[in-house]
């Protein structure tokens, strides 16, 4: 298969966080060709690389963008794919991930411009998360990202299928993300046919 990169970003910066724990969960059912970076997400405790980043002040932008910001965007735009879990503040996107996505939108080097992107979420709720996916879409429209629209993984009661170290132990959350992760593998290539070639 032809090889492509995704860089994951986790919209949680909790140490246990079950959005951090589905990430990895996709990168161990990713198929074969698919190389998912989790940048920090898998080291223990979990580094998550958006914790670094200020908050966004066009003062300080005009001064020069931070190092951690340069460093994420060039990473991301890197990738081949993007892929974002994240939990649900409010009914809407935490603040640290907006964050993040306002500092890498405004890089002279747009690196979120033409980038195929999953969103999947995790939660303690019953809802799993389908209120911030459906802002994250609309942001994405924004930033002229190209999100996969199925299958959709919502994650519901969260705290009942990932074990204490962080596994996945739901065999139904395991189908739906695989089957998420082979959809943006062939999302890629459809967006990006020269990806791997």
């Amino acid at each position: 298969m032809r090889p492509i990169t995704v860089h994951a970003l986790s919209g949680s910066l909790r140490a246990g966080s079950f959005n951090t724990h589905a990430l990895r969960a996709a990168a161990a059912l990713a198929p074969g060709g698919m190389t998912i970076d989790l940048d920090g997400l898998d080291a223990d405790p979990p580094r998550n690389p958006i914790g670094d980043i200020p908050l966004y002040n066009d003062d300080e932008k005009e001064k020069g963008f931070p190092p951690s910001v340069v460093d994420l965007g060039r990473k991301i735009g890197a990738a081949n794919a993007l892929l974002i879990a994240t939990p649900e503040y409010n009914f809407s996107i935490p603040g640290v991930l907006k964050n993040a996505l306002d500092w890498l939108s405004r890089l002279p080097d747009q690196p979120l411009n033409d980038k195929p992107l999953a969103i999947m979420g995790a939660a303690r709720g019953p809802v799993g998360t389908g209120r911030v996916q459906y802002h994250l879409r609309q942001v994405a429209v924004f930033v002229n990202m190209h999100p996969l629209n199925k299958p959709e993984v919502l994650i519901s009661m969260a705290h009942t299928k990932f074990d204490e170290a962080g596994n996945l132990t739901d065999e139904t959350t395991r189908g739906f993300i695989e089957s998420q992760m082979k959809a943006l593998y062939d999302w890629t290539l459809r967006i990006s046919p020269e990806t791997g070639g």
